[in-house]
């Protein structure tokens, strides 16, 4: 099983005070629990926008090969931090009720007193990296290493030079945070486009793994636009095979020319140590989230109200597409800029504000980066036709089995359904499967395991709302459109639930002929 680990380490500095109170805390409790006070929130420190280094150019391709990269290093090392957060830990009183037995006070007197129940408290102190990516002060590093922290403390490369740091603010969804320390004339780093950055370019990562000091390790960039891994909510990462390891997190992962590509952050391991998958925060998306925190603080998103999902080639064929590119709306919730702006189910986009869109992931991150009041041009495929819609973005809102009817099955002379069953929503079924008032169609009670219909993603609990873009409010009407149905593959819109989520999505189920 992988274990996707944080590059962090801890330091648990507490001991109990003797082998007695240990054996009798461990017998009475079994464990013992800590929690993490908060403080009230003070005024915000106004910041003035950093003022970085810039190189967007790609890197030269005349260059060739170099024999050492200890001049890249010589630039670059000075503005790589470590960084130390702390925390303090109250841990809880202990209510022992034997401790006030007078037959164990008799024996232990009052070393168990009253003195010896209060609370206590205990520091945690993790070890993590940092870029300098301004002269005044801002750095860049993840969340994870300051996340929580009651002190912050940035040490240059010198190992000598020591600030305290602010917290500007933080973003979990992305894992960045920017700090904010009092200096000046500072060695920032340069940073440029990274989108530019290729498979195969040459990649360098520094950091302090393991608290050993200042390393570095080189590698290539194996892929761009890595996701799915579930480290944070919006992943967009670089993949390297330079060593990344514990102690690594917020470190910078710099182009052959030193200048800073990404924010190093986690990997992809058995074992919680380098195995040659790491991964990085691209810098173009690092800044995005630098700038917004340090204008007001927090990340707004932006919002278009629909359900996307990645255009397979199947979705191509059904939809008629040219190619397999883009993210296809399987659903619009009403009241959006997107409802509102007229995008539909079915659509394809393929641009949004001249950006191409691949797939639906990257649809996702751009709307997300978006802020919330722009007005953006959207570029979609209906029908086979191209179109463009001005759309709003807006913010993205906070946080968005019983008998039934006998079940009817599809006879037909094709496979695409068969083994089966549906039935009409109602009152009984909506409430076992949680299903709203508004979804329409026939609710899907059995599947075979070895049918078509599972092959492509249908299971029971999914509602077939539509079968070839046409609307089938139940089962009757969904079985005549199965029936009808003369094409080698059925396109099926469908509603689903999993665990808190729901939403419709398309699927494309084999209807060859059925052999007799």
């Amino acid at each position: 099983m992988n274990i996707l680990s944080k590059n962090m380490e801890s330091e648990n500095t507490m001991k109990l005070n003797s082998r007695l109170q240990n054996r009798l805390l461990a017998a009475a409790c079994g464990a013992l629990v800590c929690w993490l006070g908060s403080g009230d929130g003070v005024a915000r420190e106004k910041y003035t926008m950093p003022k970085l280094d810039e190189q967007p150019a790609a890197v030269s391709r005349e260059v060739k090969a170099a024999t050492s990269y200890a001049r890249v290093v010589k630039k670059v090392a000075p503005s790589v931090v470590n960084i130390y957060s702390t925390q303090r830990l109250r841990e809880p009183s202990f209510s022992l009720p034997f401790l006030d037995d007078p037959m164990f006070r008799r024996f232990f007197g009052d070393r168990f007193g009253p003195s010896d129940r209060q609370p206590r408290s205990r520091r945690v102190r993790s070890l993590g990296s940092g870029v300098i990516v301004s002269a005044d002060g801002f750095i860049l590093t993840n969340n994870h290493v300051v996340e929580g922290a009651d002190e912050v403390e940035v040490v240059l490369a010198d190992g000598k030079t020591r600030y305290t740091a602010k917290v500007v603010g933080n973003d979990a969804q992305t894992d960045i945070a920017v700090l904010k320390v009092n200096a000046k004339n500072l060695p920032a780093i340069t940073i440029t486009d990274s989108d530019k950055l290729e498979v195969g370019d040459l990649v360098l990562a520094i950091g302090n793994p393991f608290g050993v000091g200042q390393t570095v390790t080189s590698g290539i960039v194996s892929a761009t636009g890595r996701g799915g891994f579930g480290i944070v909510d919006y992943e967009d990462f670089i993949q390297t095979d330079a060593a990344i390891n514990p102690g690594n997190s917020g470190g910078a992962l710099v182009d052959a020319e030193g200048r800073l590509v990404g924010i190093n952050t986690a990997i992809l391991s058995r074992s919680g140590g380098n195995q040659g998958v790491g991964f990085a925060v691209p810098i173009n998306l690092a800044r995005n989230v630098m700038e917004r925190l340090v204008d007001d603080g927090k990340f707004t998103r932006g919002f278009l109200g629909v359900t996307i999902q990645t255009v397979t080639p199947d979705l191509a064929n059904a939809f008629k597409l040219s190619d397999a590119n883009g993210a296809l709306v399987s659903a619009v919730l009403p009241n959006t800029p997107a409802a509102k702006a007229g995008i539909k189910e079915g659509d394809v986009i393929v641009e949004f504000n001249g950006r191409k869109i691949e797939d639906s992931r990257q649809l996702r991150l751009l709307v997300a980066e978006t802020l919330p009041g722009t007005r953006a041009e959207v570029k979609l495929i209906r029908d086979g036709r191209s179109r463009t819609l001005s759309v709003q973005v807006d913010e993205l809102p906070e946080n968005a089995v019983a008998g039934g009817d006998p079940s009817s099955s599809a006879p037909t002379d094709r496979d695409a359904l068969e083994g089966v069953e549906v039935t009409d929503l109602d009152t009984r079924n909506r409430q076992q499967f949680d299903i709203p008032a508004t979804v329409q169609g026939a609710l899907v009670t059995r599947v075979d395991e070895d049918s078509n219909a599972a092959e492509a993603g249908l299971r029971p609990g999914d509602v077939i709302l539509e079968v070839n873009r046409k609307s089938g409010r139940d089962a009757d009407a969904v079985i005549t459109l199965v029936q009808q149905a003369r094409e080698e593959r059925l396109l099926l819109r469908v509603w689903s639930r999993s665990g808190d989520q729901s939403g419709s999505r398309y699927l494309t189920v084999d209807n060859a002929p059925r052999k007799k």
